[in-house]
């Protein structure tokens, strides 16, 4: 209690100030005690060290630290609460008011009346720690590690049966249609925009659990490589291969994407990378991005799905880059288109599944949810808040268009021009698979 006032009352007051905007949720406080507009979502203040935390940290990153430890906590919709959060935080900049020497201290005396002043918390045990140069081939292969090599368990629980990590194409309303679904039918659009054929070759850059590699070998008879830095993957991947008799099809190497060469391994008629180039980072894309045009024939296509975001805000955000995907860079998809054609790729089609990614991160949220005690059995609650937290945030930064997500389709010409491809849009998509167990539409 700060005095008679109930602590709930004394932290709305705080915040209304310091903010210059009213609370958007009701919040309730370690005492018992409630305040703000009724109805909605509630934030929980557990603890003390909730409060610190913000203190330390008065940002994004002090609320992540402080809502997957437990010390905060959401009574209803996570989603909504954020949704509510963003909107604030908004009204804040504009009318935020400039705090004196006196509105400082009667804070400060707030502060220690409530108990929350003292030393930084301990970080949590989820947050990553990396060394070494950012985007060096060590640090980046520890970064895969940390999010990739979670729990293959995990993943499998959370995702579909074909362990597609990335934004599903939906196209379909009916009650009966799942993400495991949409995921197929993402697959199956990569395979129709590559022109796979069977004998072809695909390289599939951050093959991730082999989706991808395992659709287009399965169901349009091409060969494939299949790279990733994550052991976990790798060993998920060839367990599979086993047990489907694609071993023979599909080749899967830990391996650095600067490492390939194709005076080593040749060229391939057709590349997909599939949310991979968020990884590489700004000062390394034309890197990568010349790799994939070598790693090319000409004629050869390139399919990349890759999410993005405003020109000033191009990483994923404190907590995405602290618990989620470190070093992770997102541009806006100009930029990205920039660093293919300047690689001497010709940009062929360029489609925007924005929405697809709110649809796929729901799925993927009420399958969290539904499963919850099973996945906090396997790596524990606090791990599977961050999971909560980042479901929620992604796609709500979808939702609101501060992320998007696009396919680009992109060919090697040829050095007279030709980029074999088909005369329209609608010949490139009406293309069939070649073997009878293909599922494309």
């Amino acid at each position: 209690m700060a005095g008679s006032t109930p602590v709930a009352t004394t932290l709305a007051q705080v915040a209304e100030r310091v903010l210059g905007a009213p609370l958007p949720i009701r919040l309730r406080a370690w005492d018992g005690s409630e305040a703000g507009p009724p109805g909605g979502p509630v934030g929980v203040v557990r603890t003390r060290r909730a409060l610190r935390r913000l203190l330390w940290d008065p940002d994004e990153l002090g609320l992540a630290r402080a809502y997957v430890t437990g010390d905060l906590d959401v009574d209803g919709d996570l989603h909504d609460a954020l949704s509510l959060f963003w909107a604030m935080r908004r009204e804040a900049e504009i009318s935020k008011p400039r705090l004196g020497l006196a509105e400082k201290a009667r804070l400060f005396a707030t502060g220690v009346r409530l108990g929350v002043l003292g030393t930084r918390p301990p970080i949590p045990a989820s947050e990553a720690v990396l060394t070494g140069a950012e985007h060096s081939k060590a640090r980046d292969k520890d970064a895969i590690a940390h999010h990739y090599d979670l729990s293959n368990e995990f993943y499998r629980r959370v995702l579909d049966p074909q362990m597609a990590y990335s934004c599903a194409y939906w196209t379909s309303r009916e009650p009966g249609y799942t993400v495991e679904d949409a995921q197929r039918d993402k697959l199956d659009l990569v395979c129709v925009k590559l022109g796979l054929e069977p004998g072809m070759r695909l390289l599939d850059v951050g093959c991730g659990w082999g989706s991808l590699s395992v659709h287009a070998a399965k169901h349009y008879g091409v060969t494939v490589l299949g790279i990733t830095l994550s052991a976990e993957q790798r060993q998920f991947i060839l367990d599979r291969l086993a047990a489907e008799g694609l071993a023979d099809r599909v080749e899967v190497r830990l391996q650095d994407y600067r490492e390939l060469d194709p005076a080593v391994d040749g060229h391939f008629d057709a590349i997909g990378t599939l949310e991979m180039g968020e990884h590489v980072g700004a000062g390394n894309y034309p890197v990568y991005a010349s790799t994939l045009f070598r790693m090319l024939k000409p004629e050869g296509r390139l399919l990349l799905q890759q999410m993005s975001r405003g020109a000033t805000a191009q990483g994923g955000g404190a907590f995405i880059e602290t618990y989620i995907a470190p070093d992770m860079n997102m541009r806006p998809i100009g930029q990205t288109i920039d660093f293919l054609t300047d690689a001497g790729l010709e940009i062929r089609d360029v489609e925007a599944i924005r929405e697809h990614y709110l649809w796929t991160v729901r799925a993927w949220a009420e399958t969290l949810e539904e499963k919850w005690d099973e996945l906090v059995a396997i790596v524990g609650e606090e791990q599977a808040r961050v999971w909560r937290l980042y479901l929620a945030g992604g796609g709500l930064a979808f939702a609101e268009n501060r992320m998007g997500v696009d396919q680009v389709l992109a060919v090697r010409p040829t050095a007279t021009g030709s980029a074999g491809v088909p005369r329209t849009r609608a010949e490139l998509l009406s293309h069939k698979a070649g073997t009878e167990e293909s599922g494309a539409a």
